[in-house]
């Protein structure tokens, strides 16, 4: 191969490289601006954005959702908010300040927020929804549970079968309740009703107030039981017997929104190998602290 065509050839790996370089580049920016905000598409009108927050799994957490409510809720440019819920409730405190946060969006921000439930939206998780614009749910869907439950398991048995004691010294009659190791006591037993019966009571007001029904009414249903979604709307525990698409439409149409919406969901934490070989790793170990974490809970929860 003479010099010349050598040169040539090396020029148009250089250009072909560069060009190669340069789409990459363009497709990397098309990504990243479509991606911005966590939105599913960050182009067409401003005006024009819903915002969408997931509500997965087990409540154990307010976070991270009431930091991305609270963002949406903030943001001008968001019209309206939809909780997508696919939940079966879970901590008391953790429902209640997301019940609280999607309360404060809806009466002072004046910002409409709906839930629309998935597979279930039970207990908890209708704790907060109670506190929504609007309830949407498939015909199918899991709704309800309104009730409070705590469990933990006694373990008494197999110390006595290993011959091990568990050794307390405590201050009060009541510092020890519910140790796993020994039988509640009646007054203990008192005591730890009267904590649940005072969670009941806010989860019936919230739901009352929320839906607009009497308290008694909710009262009477809250045995703890679920129903269809369809079963749910005739109760007038939901608004509509519709899917996700269908609170997508309507809540456009009642904000003002002319055409297809754009969809802007929250960015989420990705962690990868790199992150957790380079990064701080302490939130994943097991630590003395996070072992003592066998207390008592508390729980809007169906199991």
């Amino acid at each position: 191969m003479s010099e010349g065509r050598s040169r040539a050839l090396l020029w148009i790996l250089i250009g072909g490289g560069a060009f190669f370089l340069f789409v990459l580049a363009v497709f990397t920016l098309v990504y990243l601006t479509i991606h911005a905000g966590g939105g599913e598409a960050s182009f067409g009108g401003f005006g024009d954005r819903i915002g969408v927050v997931d509500l997965d799994g087990v409540i154990l957490s307010p976070q991270p959702v009431v930091s991305e409510l609270k963002k949406f809720g903030d943001d001008s440019s968001i019209k309206a908010i939809i909780l997508h819920v696919n939940s079966p409730g879970g901590g008391v405190a953790a429902s209640e300040e997301i019940y609280r946060e999607v309360k404060r969006i809806r009466t002072q921000k004046k910002k409409k927020i709906v839930v629309s439930i998935e597979t279930v939206g039970a207990s908890g998780a209708f704790y907060v929804a109670s506190a929504s614009d609007k309830i949407y749910a498939d015909s199918g869907s899991i709704v309800g549970s309104i009730g409070v439950i705590a469990q933990w398991v006694n373990y008494g048995d197999l110390l006595k079968w290993a011959k091990l004691k568990d050794v307390v010294i405590k201050t009060g009659e009541f510092k020890d309740t519910g140790n796993p190791t020994r039988d509640l006591t009646p007054a203990e037993q008192a005591y730890m009703q009267s904590l649940i019966d005072n969670m009941f009571g806010q989860f019936i007001k919230a739901v009352a107030d929320g839906r607009g029904l009497k308290y008694d009414d909710v009262k009477s249903i809250a045995n703890g039981k679920v129903w269809t979604g369809q079963q749910a709307a005739s109760m007038k525990l939901i608004d509509k017997v519709g899917d996700f698409e269908t609170a997508v439409a309507d809540t456009a149409k009642s904000v003002g929104i002319k055409g297809e919406p754009t969809l802007v969901r929250p960015d989420k934490d990705r962690r990868t190998l790199l992150d957790l070989m380079t990064g701080d790793i302490s939130q994943y170990l097991p630590t003395r602290e996070k072992m003592m974490e066998q207390e008592v809970g508390f729980y809007f929860l169906w199991k």
